[in-house]
């Protein structure tokens, strides 16, 4: 079981960065105590100066300027950096590979030795499949579209061969390991729609950007059911 201290800093680091209030149920998921394990624990948290506001059964939020220290990764942490940063060069471009390296190698150097070494003796790792399945289009151009909600115009080519030129607002990506799918709000379907990114034959970014609105935003999309289609 996770001691105290642990705990204390993983409470710290699940609040970190988050936009709205978080669960003491969720954190108690993810800590794997009680929820009134948790209630000591954030009134410890709080008595102790980190600046933590909310109440019980409403949530917590930690003050965005407060920032934790660097910390050293247990085992099972690092190992899920590594394997992590093998998938993402083996199944993702070379811009996004190149990123993950990059990352990993700023880990590498704020770690402390003993951390460092079990970086290096960790035997978990990725290769590319004989079944990954290519694409054409330009893969970190689809994140830019979706970070930055421009509008996408694509040339699509479905399973039954049947081609369409699509207006589609991004909204994620997703991997469904061999296929890719670009999750969107299609224009000419006025629906859901996902794509296989394999069976996009042109990509055009367009110069129109988009606003979430009711009905037609990725929470939306998360809510119904869209991710069985597989991109018909």
């Amino acid at each position: 079981m996770m001691k105290r201290t642990e705990r204390l800093i993983k409470i710290t680091t699940l609040l970190q960065g988050r936009r709205g209030a978080v669960t003491a149920d969720y954190i108690a998921q993810e800590c794997e105590v009680s929820v009134r394990t948790i209630y000591r624990d954030i009134q410890e948290l709080m008595r102790s100066g980190v600046p933590i506001s909310g109440e019980a059964g409403v949530g917590y939020i930690l003050d965005a300027g407060y920032h934790l220290p660097p910390l050293s990764f247990d085992i099972e942490e690092i190992e899920s950096l590594v394997l992590g940063m093998a998938m993402v060069c083996n199944w993702t471009d070379d811009r996004m590979g190149r990123s993950a390296r990059s990352a990993l190698d700023k880990i590498k150097n704020a770690l402390p030795a003993p951390s460092l070494e079990k970086l290096h003796g960790t035997a978990l790792f990725s290769f590319q499949s004989a079944i990954h399945v290519p694409w054409t289009v330009d893969f970190s151009a689809l994140r830019l579209a979706i970070r930055e909600k421009y509008k996408i115009e694509i040339d699509y080519v479905d399973e039954r061969k049947q081609t369409s030129v699509r207006t589609v607002r991004p909204l994620a990506m997703i991997f469904l390991g061999p296929i890719w799918l670009l999750c969107g709000w299609c224009e000419l379907r006025r629906d859901f729609r996902n794509f296989r990114i394999d069976r996009i034959q042109e990509l055009q970014i367009l110069t129109d950007r988009f606003r979430d609105e009711p009905g037609k935003g990725l929470n939306d999309y998360r809510n119904g059911v869209h991710c069985d289609e597989l991109g018909k």
